[in-house]
């Protein structure tokens, strides 16, 4: 297979494949006219690597537990429990931050714009006839309605 065959099984960009590529993630074979080529267990292993920068991990974490990922015996030291529960750690912040900036915010909002936001939008009411003054004055008569 060539690049935009795999990134669109992937759902990546070629030049995300090309990213991955030079960081290490993984090597593609290269054709005799210097093309890359993918096979099936290509497109497997970048759906791992795009799975696992999913879940928030970052490239550097990724190269971190690549050569254990291709290891057939995995021993108790482990890096991936640490990576993750420092990837966690990390989540848990950026979400305890947020939360209080979106509390800050809403305070803010209720306490400059409370009259604008809690009641409901009134619609105009029609004037006589159904037919707005503006309407009316378009070629100075009322349009007839067929």
């Amino acid at each position: 297979m060539r690049i935009g065959e795999v990134a669109a099984a992937v759902g990546l960009t070629p030049r995300a494949l090309r990213y991955y590529e030079q960081c290490g993630l993984f090597a593609a074979r290269r054709t005799v006219s210097g093309h890359r080529e993918y096979d099936d267990e290509d497109v497997q292993w970048l759906r791992t690597v795009r799975d696992l920068l999913d879940t928030g991990l970052t490239i550097g974490d990724v190269q971190a537990v690549v050569a254990m990922l291709n290891a057939e015996v995995v021993d108790d030291d482990c890096p991936m429990a640490g990576i993750i529960t420092r990837r966690l750690a990390e989540l848990d912040e950026r979400i305890e931050r947020l939360t209080e900036l979106r509390a800050r915010l809403a305070t803010a909002l209720a306490q400059r714009f409370d009259n604008q936001f809690t009641r409901p939008r009134q619609r105009p009411q029609p004037r006589r006839g159904g037919v707005p003054r503006r309407v009316r004055s378009i070629a100075g008569r009322t349009p007839s309605v067929r």
